[in-house]
């Protein structure tokens, strides 16, 4: 026979419960401001390399939001904040293009030498690309980097940075906030989400 939990075991059982859900959320809010105080700082300084952190390609042309962080690194490099641009981002849909090479090409074409650019081309997703920025760091004797992306997107850039051994310091694109409390409500809650995916192994 199979033994029914006492009334005292469900009640140690609830508790616990309760008890991870109340962590959770916890984590979850607190990731969240912090999330939003991380999108409000240009903590832009010298540092050994700029990274620009990659989004959609249209079949070889940048997407606007991929222009955006592109020109805000462009005008990082020309401030002599760093050295070296690092373009991230593999391919899409479109086997024949990458968000790296993508940026690395309209950087070239805006006066970035191309002794300068360095272009990182198989990232999947912002794990992966940091993953393989760091093996470019290490490999070209950088140590510290001026990421570039998304305002919301920077806290995780920085802890995923972190996790590769980079000190890691992050300047957001202009107007990457959404001008609708609700869109960046949403905005917040997504980059919450995928930071704990990435916390919990999942992703």
């Amino acid at each position: 026979m199979t033994a029914v939990p006492s009334l005292r075991g469900r009640k140690i059982a609830a508790a616990i419960l309760l008890a991870c859900f109340a962590a959770a959320v916890v984590f979850f809010v607190h990731t969240c401001l912090a999330i939003v105080e991380q999108a409000y700082h240009d903590e832009r300084r010298p540092a050994d390399t700029i990274v620009v952190f990659g989004a959609a390609e249209y079949y070889g042309r940048p997407s606007p939001v991929l222009r955006a962080r592109l020109d805000h690194g462009l005008d990082l490099f020309r401030q002599d904040m760093a050295p070296f641009v690092i373009t991230t981002g593999g391919s899409g849909k479109d086997p024949r293009f990458s968000e790296g090479g993508v940026g690395h090409d309209y950087l070239a074409g805006r006066g970035v030498p191309d002794a300068a650019l360095i272009e990182e081309t198989q990232g999947g997703d912002t794990a992966q690309s940091a993953e393989r920025v760091a093996v470019i760091m290490r490999a070209n004797g950088l140590h510290t980097c001026l990421a570039v992306s998304d305002a919301y997107h920077l806290f995780r850039v920085k802890r995923l940075m972190a996790e590769e051994g980079m000190p890691c310091y992050g300047s957001p694109r202009p107007g990457s906030i959404p001008h609708s409390a609700g869109a960046r409500f949403w905005a917040v809650q997504r980059e919450a989400f995928s930071y704990a995916l990435w916390k919990l192994h999942i992703t």
